[in-house]
């Protein structure tokens, strides 16, 4: 490890806050150096990336890093993919929990659905693509609560939406709902997480220990903890 390092700037996604609390202490009792972590909503961190904020590391969903790297702000060739955050839908504690084990039933379950919630974060970005996809987004559109500052458990919990769509990550500390699981695979049910070193950086090799301590073992543990998966 660089002797004239001492501190590494990470800019992270907020829906990565409980994963990384649990594995950044373990790099830093390790290796000595120190994790200063900065959590936004993407398109917020992104924005302060582009306005000229102090960092080291950005990990965020990998549509942004890849534009953070035509824009310049992230090094070229730089770019690791971190963990697969799924995506889940909920509903309120104690209702029938639906199938949907098939891309056919998950279809059939928002078709009954008498109110649906997703965010309008990263999450939200692939549900509303995923209901194009799928053809349902005019059904949707007058159906839909959005939870903008709140995760979408907590909208599911009120009885403000009967089903929501949301990061796993982002809703197990939720009182209130019930997770009925991750979308179907073959929906391609995950946001992307990579990690991008600083344009200009002057020593790549902190930052890569860090992220190889991401991709460990021991932070893979973590990972499935948290309702994602190693990328």
């Amino acid at each position: 490890m660089s002797g004239a390092v001492s501190e590494l700037v990470l800019l992270s996604g907020g829906a990565m806050r409980r994963f990384l609390a649990e594995a950044i202490p373990p790099f830093e009792r390790d290796s000595g150096l120190k994790i200063s972590a900065r959590f936004a909503v993407t398109r917020e961190m992104a924005a302060q990336i582009e306005a000229g904020a102090a960092f080291d590391i950005a990990l965020l969903p990998r549509p942004a890093i890849d534009l953070l790297v035509v824009g310049g702000w992230i090094a070229p060739g730089t770019p690791t993919d971190v963990v697969r955050s799924l995506v889940g839908l909920m509903v309120r504690r104690g209702a029938p929990l639906p199938d949907i084990g098939t891309a056919a039933a998950f279809v059939r379950v928002l078709r009954r659905a008498r109110s649906i919630s997703y965010s309008k974060g990263p999450s939200g970005e692939y549900v509303a693509t995923l209901l194009e996809r799928i053809g349902l987004a005019p059904q949707m559109r007058d159906k839909t609560v959005f939870a903008i500052g709140r995760p979408v458990g907590e909208v599911v919990a009120a009885g403000e939406a009967e089903i929501g769509m949301q990061q796993i990550i982002e809703n197990q500390p939720v009182e209130g709902v019930s997770l009925v699981g991750p979308l179907p695979p073959e929906l391609g049910n995950f946001v992307a997480y990579a990690a991008g070193f600083r344009a200009g950086l002057a020593d790549f090799a902190p930052a890569r220990a860090f992220v190889a301590h991401l991709r460990s073992p021991a932070a893979v543990r973590i990972i499935r903890e948290k309702g994602m998966e190693p990328a």
